[in-house]
């Protein structure tokens, strides 16, 4: 059986997305996303399992960060529906909770549900990670964004369901490996730094089109320790090894000062709502 690293604690909705892909796996619950690139690095994990994108909030950027530095492979991807639940300890009526904890990105998705109850909001490490400790510290004045699934594990209370502000809510996965790989895939994961020229941007760009390749996503983060210059990250349909794909790498290479291939995978079905 395979040891999956996966982010947050049991209970949490990348659980949840691994349980949905995997089946039967042995699962390694981490505290930080970088926890899970070194464990798959270390080999104490076969594989990892870490959120990319949200519909609601956008970019998970501890993963892009991520993957830029370690030799690491995408070699999957999974999508998963979030239904978040406003979870406290058994008896604490709605009224009673004056703080709501969960990871920002939870927070940020039941925005509209948490305004209309007039609380604070306490950022925390992982959507279970808040139900845990709310439980642990007997907390009666709190409650916690998270699945219905991290109520159920840590025995806690349902306040609301589907308090998410969108029902459209969905997070993407990557599924993470020191292996590449084998088998062919119709999705293609990147980062390139273009040079300090004027149009290298556009060029760099330019090189997906003229070799009739569909961009599907691009994402910019700073390169640290040099101001203003950044690393692009961009999805495209095809494979790696697809005569249009090395084309427009060799276009590319014209224009940036590196490039990173983070591999070619299937890609994910998002089911609908």
């Amino acid at each position: 059986m395979k040891t999956i690293a996966i982010y947050g604690e049991l209970g949490s909705f990348t659980e949840q997305a691994a349980l949905n892909y995997f089946g039967k796996a042995k699962l390694l619950p981490n505290r930080y996303i970088s926890e899970v690139f070194d464990a798959v690095e270390s080999g104490s994990a076969d594989l990892g399992i870490v959120p990319i994108e949200n519909t609601i909030e956008g970019a998970v950027t501890q993963t892009y960060d991520q993957l830029l530095g370690l030799r690491i492979n995408i070699v999957a991807e999974t999508i998963l529906r979030i239904n978040h639940c406003l979870v406290a300890n058994p008896g604490v009526k709605l009224s009673n909770v004056k703080r709501v904890y969960s990871i920002q990105q939870a927070l940020g998705q039941c925005k509209e549900y948490l305004q209309k109850l007039r609380v604070e909001t306490v950022p925390f490490y992982d959507t279970a990670g808040s139900v845990k400790t709310i439980k642990e510290q007997g907390m009666e004045d709190a409650a916690a964004v998270a699945s219905a699934r991290a109520a159920k594990i840590y025995g806690m209370q349902i306040l609301a369901k589907d308090i998410e502000t969108n029902k459209h809510n969905f997070t993407r996965f990557l599924i993470v490996s020191r292996k590449g790989n084998l088998s062919k895939g119709d999705k293609t994961s990147l980062v390139f730094t273009v040079r300090n020229n004027p149009g290298s941007l556009y060029d760099a760009l330019r090189s997906f089109a003229d070799s009739n390749i569909d961009l599907t996503y691009i994402q910019s983060r700073p390169v640290i320790g040099k101001p203003w210059v950044y690393n692009f990250y961009v999805d495209f349909k095809g494979d790696k090894n697809d005569k249009n794909v090395k084309d427009a790498l060799r276009l590319l290479k014209k224009s940036t000062k590196s490039i990173k291939i983070l591999g070619s995978y299937k890609k994910a079905q998002t089911r609908r709502v």
